[in-house]
């Protein structure tokens, strides 16, 4: 095989749904893909979006009480799949048997059954099945090579499972150029000025987001207590926006009970013009209990956005470094991210941090997650076929 050959990949996801961080780098994955020849099918377990017609998508009739009985099944049924139509290459966006690439999206679940979770959890069928998916990837006799988006669940994998390092490949970012702010500052403050007129905000009201899918492992509670507790001047003026595809309600009730539904909106299908919200804002918050990397971190930086973040992001290091925003020390302290939201939204560092994030998406590595992802999908159907003579 080599790289101008079709290679027939066939991508494996649990659920899939248009605002999702791991299903859009499917998207995306698959676009690429299919512009350089290959042939692309999706095996899945839920697809909720339009289906398009490139894309082989395969829906498993699978059904049980439990999810993780229900992604036992899938694996099986995967696996039936491909015993009777192979693939070149199949590709894992969440952690199962039978993998020849797992894109690393999410953190060590070992790590956090031991560390998050008590004596009993790991006595539940949930443990045993999740915890043997993961060991199916990571194991030292597993052939599963692995491709990491940051290093910062990393020494967990090998901790835990042994797995050699030289199974591990780490991709750069991948940011959509869309969410870059114009260039002039007159485009700027246009572009801002209008996304506000929409939504009904005066130039000088507060706007805050909160963006992603998985509110809870994200910190949505932890926003909350600290708009809760800032300043009576400060919170008048504020309005939170809350962007992902998740169960919102839960939050709502939240809100409700600490007296902050009226300055909270909820978007919890998600929306399709997140740029226009970055550049209309005035901060971006991510206190995250478990983030393997953040992507809207980078998407705020570049959108020059200040943000604030939890250390534990995988991306907060780039925030950091290009000095954007506040990354909050660990352990995590509820009464720092409290006070940190105040210098967030009024101190006058906003401007330099602004500044920093525009001139930081001129970074060129930024935007290519996908093809060097794709790269290396040609890279393993070539090894996996006997040709050794592709360079990586």
């Amino acid at each position: 095989m080599r790289w101008n050959e079709c290679v027939r990949v066939a991508f494996c996801i649990f659920k899939y749904f248009p605002f999702g961080g791991i299903q859009r780098d499917l998207r995306k994955f698959a676009d690429e893909c299919l512009r350089r020849g290959h042939e692309v099918r999706v095996y899945t377990a839920s697809w909720q979006d339009e289906r398009p017609e490139q894309l082989d998508v395969r829906e498993a009739p699978v059904k049980a009480l439990f999810n993780h009985t229900r992604y036992e099944r899938f694996a099986a049924w995967v696996a039936a799949q491909e015993a009777a139509d192979p693939s070149d290459l199949v590709v894992g966006l969440n952690k199962m048997p039978g993998l020849d690439v797992y894109y690393a999206g999410d953190s060590c679940y070992e790590h956090k059954a031991r560390t998050q979770r008590g004596f009993f959890y790991r006595r539940s069928g949930r443990y045993r099945s999740f915890h043997s998916a993961e060991r199916a990837v990571f194991e030292p006799h597993s052939s599963t090579q692995i491709l990491t988006i940051s290093d910062i669940h990393t020494p967990d994998f090998r901790r835990f499972y042994g797995t050699q390092p030289e199974r591990f490949h780490r991709l750069p970012p991948g940011i959509e150029k869309d969410r870059r702010a114009p260039d002039s500052a007159e485009a700027r403050q246009a572009a801002r000025l209008a996304k506000r007129t929409q939504l009904g905000h005066a130039d000088d009201e507060l706007v805050l987001l909160f963006l992603g899918s998985g509110f809870i492992k994200k910190g949505l509670d932890r926003v909350l207590h600290a708009v809760k507790a800032l300043p009576p001047d400060i919170f008048e003026k504020l309005t939170l926006y809350v962007i992902g595809q998740d169960k919102a309600e839960p939050f709502r009730r939240m809100a409700t009970r600490q007296g902050i539904a009226r300055r909270v909106v909820f978007y919890d299908q998600g929306r399709d013009d997140v740029p226009e919200f970055l550049w209309s804002a005035d901060g971006l918050v991510l206190p995250a209990y478990d983030e393997n990397a953040g992507m809207v971190i980078l998407e705020a930086m570049i959108a020059g956005l200040p943000a604030l973040v939890t250390r534990n992001c995988g991306y907060a290091h780039y925030l950091a470094q290009a000095q954007a925003g506040i990354v909050l020390p660990a352990p995590f302290e509820q009464e720092q991210l409290n006070r940190e939201l105040v210098r967030l939204l009024t101190s006058p560092e906003r401007e330099g941090w602004s500044a920093a994030g525009r001139a930081f998406a001129d970074t060129a590595s930024l935007y290519e997650l996908v093809p060097k992802a794709v790269d290396f999908f040609e890279h393993f159907a070539a090894l996996k076929q006997g040709d050794c003579q592709i360079r990586r």
